[in-house]
């Protein structure tokens, strides 16, 4: 599993601290750097985070309510929360509101690992009770978030630092890396056929060595994924 992750500190000597941490974390993916929550707040509205790495002050709960991660109404979609701080007296604080960990700074490679682990543990649990309960997804796009049933996808294009979601009525542009959004989708049902298209394989029409087709659009496949569209076709359709 990998969390697309973003960090809120104003001390930009801790942000690349920070940020060193999670490129070398193999379940995390940095999509984003902000020095207060104002300004991480419209980002939020628009792109898909599981993780919130911040440092704020939390008797000025006005600040970070605008992040909409102490909502009683949380859902699946809404961040996981670590705190990383160099006021101890924040903590007690910390563990009143909907937060996964408490980090004292300086932050070590192996206390960051452990909160890591404990944020991993806590995502899986909830993607298998939506899986499981459930056939869609969330999706935030045009700054409103949108269940999109899995069902109605037909395949994902790269659009620069963006997605784009092709479904039976209707397309979604959403800001999100192809492997971020790939890691979204349910396993078995939808193959990255190339650099820019992933498919859902039960709306394959037909394909060849050059393209996969969907409803009489054809979608380039790569020489090196038609080995893997076949094997993968072979399992959907028996």
């Amino acid at each position: 599993m990998s969390l697309n992750c973003v960090i809120v500190d104003n001390n930009i000597d801790q942000r690349l601290a920070t940020s060193k941490l999670i490129d070398n974390h193999p379940s995390l993916n940095l999509i984003g750097e902000f020095g207060t929550p104002q300004q991480c707040k419209p980002f939020l509205q628009t792109a898909i985070v599981d993780l919130i790495i911040m440092d704020v002050d939390l008797d000025v709960l006005n600040d970070i309510d605008l992040l909409n991660i102490y909502d009683s109404d949380a859902d699946a979609t809404t961040p996981h929360v670590i705190i990383v701080s160099d006021d101890k007296s924040q903590a007690f604080k910390a563990f009143n509101y909907n937060v996964i960990d408490f980090i004292s700074k300086p932050v070590s490679n192996g206390r960051f690992n452990k909160a890591i682990a404990r944020t991993v543990l806590k995502a899986k649990m909830i993607q298998n009770f939506h899986d499981s309960n459930s056939e869609h997804i969330f999706v935030k796009s045009n700054l409103k978030k949108r269940k999109i049933f899995i069902n109605e996808i037909k395949w994902i294009e790269a659009l620069g630092d963006y997605v784009k979601l092709i479904t039976k009525n209707k397309s979604f542009v959403i800001l999100s890396t192809m492997k971020a959004f790939e890691n979204e989708l349910p396993k078995g049902l939808f193959l990255r056929i190339h650099k820019s298209y992933i498919v859902n394989l039960k709306k394959v029409d037909r394909y060849d060595s050059k393209y996969v087709e969907i409803e009489k659009i054809k979608l380039p496949l790569s020489r090196t994924r038609k080995t893997e569209l076949s094997q993968a076709l072979d399992i959907i359709i028996n």
